[in-house]
């Protein structure tokens, strides 16, 4: 065959223009689109041997060897693939016929030239060499036995060139690329390695790097978590993660509908974040056919599972998808949807099977999901069961679940009880658990930044409302002994609690007695829907507007200290402000609600000054 010379279709030459100014967001992924299509090369040609006896070069092995030449400013990426005649190579190389161009361009023209955002939807992957090339030879021989070998030359402005190849030529396709001058780093060896390393790691065929065999970790996710043995996991851990630790645990799963998808995703042993790395970026890489389309993939797991490393592989997600198209992507939202569903699964697995191993992730990741509960509402309720938390029904230490909660409550108890704090040892001896404890109730400890907003989130656990007992609204049943101890009877107890208003008018939202404290004169109780101090004290250091609060104080009517003050208050009205002043401030410290702690201070400075002049 002579050299001859052919023009381009039209609607070629307008793609290569578009490729050589505009395509793709990064430049380097002109290496991806030519390592997936030798490796797509590949298996045609392994499905060839399955159906075809007669083969050229039969015994060569299937690989994909790839050469740079920073001296000669070229880079070479070869496979042992099906390769083309040349009849293929015109249909493919030079004209509409199977590029997806002619689509491409009017799905172009359709969006008034937003380029990134389409191409990926298209098989034009081949033509992204052009942002890199000066010029290109591919040199290529069909499996056919009887085929000739094709060389096909272009510098991708107006046509190309074809002419017959050496009878040497190999069975498979040999791209030389000669590199533009700005383009010169892909002729670095260190450079393509990296290029490589990131998006072609994982096919599935051995890659020779200028002789060197380059990929040599399996893509374990596309495998039967049946023939993984946990030593491979480790090691598949530790070569994505970067790290010499083991997972905490890690999630395996396969799916053929409604999407097509392998996954393996890790926990780690311990939270980054919580040793001073700073936030977590997203670290599931997204795949398709074992080729790299995404590192980070900011929308593919919700933000609270930022913590998890791994490999997400769909067939459904075009391999040329830009990542202006995954921000906005239907189906990605789809696999968003279904890999949390079954990571929660996995979690509800490990907590049910391996209670131990379950601890330890609470310990170091159970804020992510508490984030989850609050950020996705989808989700809450299947979060809510996963939460822990310690209670007045364990040893410290001990974590408890909703559900342990739920089991052991009395029959006359219609909610979950909880109290908020910085510590158990602080909430142990809150006056507010004597209620609960004469009845026998549970009360769960909350006390962790933001449990809260946690909480008010989800609302309920299995038809069980959530309710804090440090709350004014809150309904217990009666005790059958309640009010049998000796207190103030209701006359004096109106006239304390209207005097007690009227001394410190405004500073309450009112004055009450209750029989739900036993071991302290007075408590605060806050409103339903107050935010807690914990939550207050946050706002205050993020220099955000707090919101005010007045509380109601309730005096215990059954308190020696208070009926001395109901007696005080006729006969010494200022000592009795003085003592009704350091109950109440005693109260708002318990509640964490005193603003002034040094007022406290004063007033009992000014009380044993009073009680010494008698």
């Amino acid at each position: 065959m002579a050299n001859t010379t052919h023009q381009f279709q039209t609607e070629v030459r307008q793609l290569l223009d578009i490729v050589i100014h505009a395509f793709y967001s990064d430049r380097e992924v002109f290496v991806r689109e030519l390592v997936s299509n030798a490796s797509d090369a590949l298996e045609k040609l392994r499905l060839k041997q399955l159906t075809q006896a007669d083969i050229y070069q039969p015994e060569r092995e299937l690989r994909i060897a790839i050469t740079t030449n920073e001296e000669d400013r070229t880079l070479t990426i070869a496979d042992s693939g099906i390769g083309m005649t040349q009849d293929e190579v015109v249909e493919y190389l030079g004209t509409i016929a199977h590029s997806g161009t002619k689509k491409f361009l009017e799905a172009m023209k359709e969006s008034q030239g937003g380029t990134q955002d389409l191409i990926g939807q298209f098989g034009v992957g081949f033509y992204s060499v052009f942002m890199a090339a000066e010029s290109v030879e591919v040199t290529t021989r069909s499996w056919q036995p009887d085929a000739k070998a094709v060389k096909w030359s272009s510098d991708g402005r107006d046509g190309y060139s074809l002419e017959e190849a050496a009878d040497d030529t190999p069975r498979g396709t040999s791209i030389l690329i000669h590199l533009k001058e700005d383009a010169a780093n892909f002729s670095k060896a260190d450079h393509t390695r990296y290029i490589v390393e990131k998006y072609s790691n994982f096919v599935g065929f051995p890659i020779d790097y200028n002789g060197e065999h380059l990929n040599t970790v399996q893509a374990i996710w596309m495998k039967n978590k049946k023939d993984v043995t946990p030593e491979e996991y480790d090691a598949f851990y530790q070569f994505i993660g970067h790290t010499d630790s083991k997972p905490l645990t890690y999630m395996h799963f396969s799916a053929d509908a409604p999407i097509v998808l392998n996954s393996v995703l890790f926990v780690p042993e311990e939270n980054p974040e919580s040793m001073g790395f700073g936030r977590c970026e997203p670290n599931v890489a997204l795949y398709c056919h074992k080729v790299l389309i995404d590192s980070k993939p900011e929308k593919l797991l919700p933000d609270w599972l930022r913590f998890l490393t791994g490999v997400v592989d769909s067939e459904d997600l075009p391999l040329n998808i830009s990542r202006e198209m995954l921000q906005d992507n239907s189906l990605l939202r789809k696999i968003s949807g279904i890999i949390t569903k079954r990571f929660i699964k996995h979690l509800e697995g490990v907590a049910k099977n391996d209670e131990e191993r379950y601890n330890k992730f609470w310990l170091q990741f159970g804020r992510y999901l508490k984030e989850g509960v609050v950020t996705t509402w989808e989700y809450k309720n299947e979060l809510g069961k996963l939460l822990r938390f310690e209670s007045t029904f364990t040893e410290p230490g001990k974590l408890t679940s909703f559900a342990d909660y739920i089991s052991r409550m009395k029959e006359n108890q219609k909610d979950i009880y909880v109290l908020y704090g910085l510590s158990r040892a602080q909430l142990e001896h809150s006056p507010y658990l004597d209620a609960l404890k004469a009845r026998g109730f549970e009360v769960a400890f909350m006390t962790e930044n933001g449990d809260q907003f946690v909480i008010d989130s989800l609302m309920r656990v299995d038809d069980k409302d959530i309710k804090a007992i440090d709350r004014s609204n809150l309904d217990l049943p009666p005790l059958d002994d309640e009010n049998k101890e000796p207190g103030l009877d209701e006359e004096s107890a109106k006239g304390l609690t209207d005097w007690v208003s009227e001394a410190f008018k405004d500073q309450f939202s009112k004055v009450t007695t209750t029989n739900r404290v036993s071991s302290a004169p007075a408590i605060a109780l806050q409103a339903e829907h107050d935010v807690t101090p914990e939550v207050r004290a946050y706002l205050k250091a993020m220099g955000q507007e707090v919101p005010e609060s007045h509380p109601e104080i309730a005096f215990n009517p059954h308190n020696p200290i208070v009926q001395k003050l109901a007696e005080l208050r006729s006969s010494d009205e200022d000592l009795a402000r003085l003592l009704a002043g350091q109950i109440i401030d005693t109260a708002l410290l318990r509640a964490g609600l005193l603003e002034d702690p040094a007022k406290l201070a004063d007033n009992s400075s000014a009380l044993i000054a009073k009680l010494l002049e008698k």
